[in-house]
């Protein structure tokens, strides 16, 4: 592990602060998260940091949001997250570090572009635009893959809940849920891994007052918020975090 400066705790600051936003207003800003502590860590280390900092964040969005939660589509996505995890643990166990931030911001542009064409599509024909339960399937599974090898699952199923049409609170109230409870079956795999270790942790406890100042500040933000803004800011925030994946 490199020898932390100035630099790098500002760019882990910065990064847990996203983390919080992102937990209980901004779902597709965690990707920036994902940037920022794989610019001050080893890409590998970082998933171990930015996991235990997501889970505190976690805890707070399913309090904040438990009675926002459409329990169906998380039934849905079960079994292809898991699936999902479990390949994602194969790659990380022999991927580089470039690769992986490749794979995974190759993977969010093409979805990016399925969701805006697919939006376009049903729009000009006048129906709604809704997520087929084979299309859940194919997401669940991108999910549990990018969020297990880069913690960038959350711009995935934000385009998978943006085409099932949730209003805000019960799209950051499902995401909640389902996030805390992937970040918790992810934790075994991350030590088994060797990645997440008392240095880690020791990095992790610094940060965490900032993940809970942001979470509080996200959940003002998420009151005030219209639908058609949340949506185009999660569209832009998932193009920006991807960008960066591949640069």
């Amino acid at each position: 592990m490199v020898e932390m400066d100035v630099l790098r705790w500002v760019l882990l600051g910065l990064g847990a602060l996203v983390v919080g936003l992102s937990k209980t207003a901004l779902p597709g800003g965690g990707t920036l998260a994902v940037v920022l502590f794989a610019s001050a860590l080893p890409a590998r280390e970082s998933t171990a940091a930015l996991l235990v900092l997501l889970l505190v964040g976690d805890l707070f969005a399913v309090t904040m949001y438990r009675r926002t939660v459409d329990w169906a589509i998380l039934r849905r996505l079960i079994w292809p997250v898991l699936l999902g995890v479990a390949v994602g643990t194969v790659f990380l166990g022999f991927a580089s570090d470039a690769v992986v931030r490749r794979v995974i911001g190759a993977i969010l542009l093409a979805l990016l572009v399925f969701t805006l064409l697919r939006r376009r599509r049903n729009q000009d024909a006048g129906a709604p635009v809704s997520a087929s339960r084979w299309g859940g399937y194919g997401y669940g599974w991108l999910g549990g893959f990018t969020t297990m090898v880069a913690n960038a699952g959350g711009p995935v199923m934000s385009m998978y809940l943006l085409a099932m049409r949730l209003d805000v609170k019960t799209f950051l109230g499902t995401a909640a849920y389902f996030f805390f409870a992937v970040n918790l079956v992810k934790v075994p795999f991350q030590i088994g891994l060797g990645l997440l270790d008392l240095h880690i942790l020791s990095i992790v406890a610094v940060l965490v007052p900032l993940v809970v100042v942001a979470a509080f500040l996200g959940r003002w933000v998420a009151g005030r918020i219209s639908q058609t803004v949340f949506e185009r800011l999660v569209l832009v925030l998932t193009a920006v975090g991807a960008v960066n994946l591949l640069l």
